[in-house]
């Protein structure tokens, strides 16, 4: 496994992020990585090394351009800035797609996203937008039911915390009727006793291993199963 900040190319200024490859590279399905508010820490970059060892090639973009906090009101803040930047945004997500087709010992027919939290709100909105691109989609403690989900051809994979101030219930259950309104694949676990952040091992007030551990588990088992036959 090898991981290591990249340089991409996007419609505006060059974008970054953090790429993971497995050691057979040749064929690695691709899976895009989108970082919660805390911006590219640590944690996410694990997730794409994690990712590379159950033999995906994935990539984190920097949606912050270097910036990232362990605050919480300097996270809020942060992601309250990108609202502004929609279209710089999607273009870095964009870039980190084509660089990830762009590898020469890779077969990317077809992507996949994992996103956390505002990352998870992401790839709800892009596995719309690039329907044709997304085979699936796998969120933590995220719900966004906005987008026209009838548009989007991949399966989702949603991850949640029993008390979560952030999405409660009404939330969850309203994203699950709206993906499973318009046809699509679904599967939501709610993880009991756990709260926002019980998947990220450096939020000691929140991190639940086993519940990290079996989300971590369905999430491999559902990206192989959608991707490794594309």
């Amino acid at each position: 496994m090898t991981g290591r900040m990249v340089s991409f190319d996007t419609e505006g200024s060059p974008g970054s992020g953090y790429l993971s490859t497995p050691d057979v590279a040749a064929g690695a399905p691709g899976v895009v990585v989108l970082h919660a508010w805390w911006g590219l820490t640590e944690p996410f970059r694990q997730v794409c090394d994690r990712l590379a060892e159950a033999g995906f090639a994935a990539l984190a973009p920097d949606l912050y351009r270097g910036k990232s906090t362990a605050s919480v009101e300097e996270a809020n803040a942060l992601a309250s800035s990108l609202d502004e930047e929609g279209e710089r945004v999607e273009g870095d997500i964009r870039g980190a797609m084509e660089f990830l087709r762009q590898q020469s010992d890779t077969s990317l027919s077809k992507l996949a996203f994992v996103g956390f939290s505002m990352g998870g709100a992401y790839a709800f909105t892009m596995s719309v937008n690039l329907a044709e691109e997304i085979a699936a989609v796998v969120t933590f403690y995220a719900t966004y039911s906005g987008p026209d989900f009838h548009r989007a051809k991949a399966a989702y994979l949603c991850h949640f915390a029993e008390n979560d101030p952030f999405e409660p219930a009404e939330s969850v259950t309203e994203m699950e009727e709206t993906l499973e309104a318009a046809g699509k694949q679904v599967a939501f676990y709610i993880y009991p006793g756990t709260t926002h952040w019980f998947f990220e091992a450096n939020r000691p007030d929140a991190y639940n291993p086993s519940a990290a551990a079996l989300a971590w588990e369905r999430t491999i088992t559902f990206l192989h199963t959608q991707l490794d036959h594309i």
